[in-house]
């Protein structure tokens, strides 16, 4: 079952990589991002990782596409119309592309993450809940008040575009 809901995910996650290269409408494109963010954080969770599952849904598909989305319909209400992206550089994209996909094929080997995985020391959610609400308490709500402060200064700047459009 779990290697049914990997393949799944897998797919998911490339299928919306896809839609985010191929699709020219930046509003369909970020949500395409959601889904692909989404399906990395349920790979995680089917590796063991749960802290960077979380992660991955806390932060990036909470926070920064919750921002992303906001800035695109913002951009979109003052301009009255869909943004809409082209690209000229396909072919350096692709041969960039090609040369990651090879380091990555060719730095892979399967006897080098054994050895690095029963090395590592294990660590668990608790643990890491536990320093992160002891020993790391100031940066962990510093970083939630910076949240709170783009948030707060993107609802005002999306109200005074408002009143001077109108006033």
């Amino acid at each position: 079952m779990q290697e049914i809901l990997l393949y799944v995910f897998i797919c998911a996650s490339f299928g919306s990589v896809s839609i985010i290269i191929l699709n020219r409408n930046v509003f369909y494109a970020a949500l395409a991002l959601l889904v692909c963010l989404l399906s990395l954080a349920g790979i995680y969770a089917l590796l063991s990782a749960e802290f960077l599952a979380v992660t991955q849904l806390l932060i990036y598909a909470g926070g920064v596409m919750v921002l992303i989305i906001f800035g695109i319909m913002l951009t979109n209400r003052i301009s009255g119309k869909p943004l809409y992206v082209t690209s000229q550089n396909w072919i350096p994209g692709i041969l960039i592309s090609l040369s990651l996909c090879a380091t990555i094929i060719y730095s892979y080997t399967p006897g080098s993450t054994k050895s690095v995985l029963s090395d590592a020391k294990e660590t668990h959610l608790q643990q890491i809940g536990t320093e992160l609400m002891s020993a790391y308490v100031a940066p962990f709500e510093l970083g939630g008040i910076l949240l709170l402060v783009c948030l707060v200064g993107a609802a005002l700047t999306a109200s005074s575009f408002k009143k001077n459009t109108h006033g």
